[in-house]
């Protein structure tokens, strides 16, 4: 049993789990996909020494354990499970914690306000206790069709802070939001669970209105490091935390390239996925291939509008995806729904090149337009849309090198 540990669900897909768990502690961490038809023999056999436990099965595993945590009991629910030296399980409850640190982290407010909790599932539940012990005023359920529901969301106008524990918005159904938070003028915090995307809709939208927003990814990590701390029955720092929290985002986080045509976008993407060996995308590549027909080809056809509704098309998909480079179109900062997708999950570099050097053969808008006057057109969205400005005029190395450095 010593050094057997893992993650127990149905259906588990792609987890961020094993790779936390390699950077807690030096131990094994498998995924344990186990039908409901096997959960008994699975348990019973007890070839396990510790496991998370995730869903359909946090309150199936209950009539197994001999003893619970006081929050799982409080609960009824397990996400770990210890195989004691007597044979017995222990059952714990490390998702409180982990939202409990979640909070604190985002220095959002949750004492004394009213929180609307989006959702009524086992997490809803565990963010409702935690809630509840951090001293909130009102704690408000909102599920699809109890007394608070989604259609009656305007009776509560006066939240101060909500909290989605819901799968809305979660990859690979982006860009969905549970809610309008226009229609809360007093919110002053949205905690979202979700981590993939990095930046769900609710937060996208948060993050405009100005309001201070945190996603999933550190308590995903926080629960994680308590469920280590079980594990190997020893005290792991809380520093911890941020320091796999930091490192699993920088891992996840898409590069993103902006810039004039012929700005160096593509090359630049090009020798980064190189170095990096991550994937990478090019927008008008995606256009191309959903089109069947190049570019110059599309706007001649059929305009620059429906070239544009393609590449929001294509920027859309590709924005979805973790760990990639995307070089995009120069044009893509013309429409402002061309934000949300690239920031989601990524850092936006901006690439300038001066124009007495950019390329305008195979490039529409470049032989149709000055350049200059199409760049100072066009300088306050890069600007908008970028998180980092390269300087692309020296060799391509020295750029990906810069952009290598922002992104340790």
């Amino acid at each position: 049993m010593e050094g057997k540990y893992g993650l127990l669900g149905e259906k588990l897909g792609h987890s961020y789990s094993p790779a936390i768990h390699a950077l807690l502690g030096d131990y094994d961490y498998k995924l344990y996909e186990c039908p409901r038809e096997e959960l008994d023999a699975f348990l019973t056999r007890r070839d396990f020494a510790g496991l998370n436990v995730t869903i359909p099965y946090k309150k199936a595993v209950i009539p197994y354990c001999a003893q619970l945590s006081p929050i799982a009991a409080k609960l009824g629910s397990v996400n770990v499970l210890i195989h004691r030296k007597d044979g017995t399980l222990y059952g714990d409850n490390t998702d409180a914690y982990g939202f409990s640190g979640m909070v604190a982290h985002s220095g959002i407010a949750v004492a004394g306000k009213k929180v609307l909790v989006l959702g009524s599932g086992g997490a809803s539940a565990t963010v409702c206790a935690v809630l509840e012990q951090l001293g909130a005023a009102q704690v408000v359920v909102i599920s699809r069709s109890g007394e608070n529901n989604y259609h009656n969301l305007d009776r509560h106008g006066d939240t101060d802070v909500i909290v989605n524990t819901t799968p809305v918005g979660m990859y690979p159904n982006n860009g969905v939001s549970p809610l309008d938070l226009k229609g809360f003028p007093r919110c002053s915090g949205v905690l979202d669970i979700l981590y993939n995307p990095a930046r769900t809709a609710l937060m996208l939208q948060a993050e405009e209105l100005h309001i201070p927003c945190a996603g999933g990814l550190y308590m995903l990590v926080a629960q994680a490091k308590r469920t280590a701390e079980l594990f190997l029955d020893q005290e792991i720092a809380d520093s911890e935390i941020v320091r796999i929290r930091d490192l699993l985002a920088r891992q996840m986080q898409n590069i993103v390239l902006i810039g004039m045509p012929g700005s160096g976008k593509s090359t630049v993407a090009a020798l980064l996925g190189k170095k990096l060996g991550r994937p990478v995308s090019d927008s008008d590549a995606a256009v191309e291939q959903a089109a069947g027909k190049p570019i110059p080809q599309i706007f001649a056809e059929e305009g620059q509008d429906a070239f544009r509704a393609l590449e929001t098309q294509a920027l859309a998909q590709l924005g979805k995806g973790s760990a990639g480079i995307i070089a995009t179109g120069g044009g893509c900062v013309t429409r402002r729904e061309n934000y949300p997708p690239l920031h989601q999950n990524g850092v936006i570099f901006w690439l300038r090149r001066d124009t007495d050097r950019l390329p305008r053969e195979g490039r529409p808008i470049s032989l149709s337009r000055d350049l200059k006057e199409l760049e100072m057109e066009r300088e306050p969205l890069y600007r908008a849309f970028a998180d980092h400005i390269i300087d692309n005029n020296g060799p391509v190395e020295d750029t990906v090198r810069q952009i290598m450095e922002v992104m340790r």
